[in-house]
């Protein structure tokens, strides 16, 4: 057996943000994919794959028994296909902000949830509030608490624009120029980012009265700006959004940014190379960058690995 391929996600804007109703974008990123597999011979990362699994498939289960009208599987194949062996086979690195949870969700949603909704319908926006809604309670079981938006992307794949809790839609992003000279990439931290902790250290700021002055007259500004800048292809604008979004982030967000990246991505503000931002949660995985010249950023970044997402 072997299932469909879904794809890892990029939250090119509206980290932390979402959760007090910014703007957000995400889009595919198909550098990384996983599908539901069975083998002769599993790997050890494929049993572990399948442990978890067994525990993911008892969740549902208590999922479908407390809230029959949100979402049913089919309980006995799924069980049925995990006791046989069933792993999810992913190149998508966890802790990194790309989405690795999500894509599992998916997958499981596609292939065992009983009047399912899928991609060839028209997607209402009651229907991707409903699916949105459907794999935040599924991926809850990976995170503690999730939007259900990486899942949404994953299972979707095409970008989706959040312009508040309520209100999502699939989007058109500019098409992307491969001779372009400006650049959205990803900067590897080399550290695994653990998405729980993070999140508690930003909801124990949220506590404090300044720190909620922040986010909605400087973050969430930048943050939806950026976002209106990105899907007009207003690149002028997005880069002087982007680099006021970076400081904001550099000055408010430190625990999520690794202590080493601190100097490099200081360096990125006051040499106009590149403009860094949080991939996801932060606290390592992915950091993700923004420039106008991809060679000068090469050159800025060049102890790093960089990987291209988007050029326009």
């Amino acid at each position: 057996m072997k299932g469909p391929l879904f794809y890892s996600k990029i939250l090119l804007f509206g980290e932390y943000g979402i959760i007090r109703d910014s703007k957000g974008l995400s889009i595919p990123y198909n550098f990384y994919n996983g599908a539901l597999k069975k083998s002769e011979e599993p790997s050890a990362e494929a049993i572990a794959s399948n442990k978890s699994l067994q525990s993911f498939a008892a969740y549902l289960e208590v999922l479908q028994t407390q809230q029959p009208e949100l979402v049913t599987f089919d309980l006995a194949t799924l069980k049925n296909d995990v006791e046989t062996g069933m792993y999810f086979d992913s190149s998508i690195p966890q802790g990194y902000g790309v989405g690795s949870s999500g894509a599992l969700v998916a997958a499981i949603y596609d292939k065992y949830a009983t009047n399912k909704i899928t991609v060839l319908e028209n997607l209402t926006r009651e229907k991707l509030l409903q699916l949105k809604n459907i794999f935040s309670q599924m991926e809850s079981f990976f995170h503690g608490k999730s939007s259900g938006l990486d899942p949404l992307n994953s299972y979707l794949s095409i970008p989706i624009l959040i312009n508040s809790k309520d209100n999502i839609e699939a989007t058109g992003i500019p098409t992307q120029s491969f001779d372009g000279k400006g650049a959205v990439f990803l900067l590897d931290s080399g550290i695994v980012g653990e998405t729980a902790p993070m999140v508690n250290i930003f909801m124990e700021n949220l506590k404090d009265k300044g720190f909620r002055a922040m986010l909605k007259n400087q973050f969430v500004k930048y943050t939806d700006a950026c976002v209106e800048n990105f899907l007009h292809g207003d690149m002028k604008s997005l880069f002087t959004n982007t680099k006021k979004l970076s400081k904001v982030v550099l000055n408010n967000f430190k625990p999520m940014i690794p202590e080493q990246f601190h100097g490099i991505w200081q360096n990125g503000i006051d040499t106009n190379d590149y403009y860094l931002k949080l991939c996801g949660s932060g606290g390592g995985g992915y950091i993700l960058g923004f420039t106008e010249d991809l060679e000068r950023a090469k050159a800025s970044l060049k102890d790093y690995k960089l990987e291209v997402v988007y050029q326009f």
